[in-house]
């Protein structure tokens, strides 16, 4: 199907008592409901993945960030979201841990969750079910994922998989 390619970064970003980050969002994708941070790539300028994923953390969070401040954790693509368009999305973690809850921002409100508590949240459906394990399976490693969407169900193919090293042994 001809559907335009949208192109995203998503933030998981940590305190130091590893509780993720999450915004619950004021607006249209995902309205009221509480997922990582992000936004679409400026395509126009030519911005990398990378460079969007600082800018987004400066204009939603406030944090004057870099690009190497971030591990690409994983990509997803999504053929034919919601009938609307593709999209391709790199998942991001930001290194440094964060002290505070930022403020909100024009895109919603910000609160930090102990990943137990994931499961009581209201969060999309496909990162519930698909993008949220895959993202804690590969923590520290990486993944690449592909969603075929459609009317019958959501058919996932995982595209390559790169487990986090083991800690190592005393």
């Amino acid at each position: 199907m001809a559907f335009p390619y949208r192109i995203a970064t998503l933030i998981y970003a940590f305190d130091d008592n590893d509780k993720v980050l999450l915004l619950k969002r004021s607006r249209q994708p995902n309205q009221n409901l509480w997922s990582p941070f992000g936004g679409k790539l400026d395509t126009e300028s030519g911005e990398s993945p990378h460079m969007c994923a600082a800018r987004e953390t400066r204009e939603e969070l406030g944090i004057s960030a870099s690009a190497t401040d971030f591990r690409l954790a994983g990509i997803i693509s999504e053929h034919g979201y919601q009938d609307e368009a593709h999209w391709l999305m790199f998942l991001f973690e930001y290194q440094p841990k964060l002290k505070q809850t930022p403020p909100p921002c024009d895109e919603g409100e910000f609160d930090f969750f102990a990943r137990q508590d994931l499961e009581a949240l209201p969060i999309p459906r496909t990162d519930r079910e698909k993008i949220w394990p895959l993202f804690w399976q590969h923590r520290g490693g990486f993944f690449i994922a592909h969603c075929h969407c459609c009317e019958a169900g959501d058919r996932w193919t995982i595209e390559q998989t790169i487990l986090p090293a083991p800690p190592p042994q005393p």
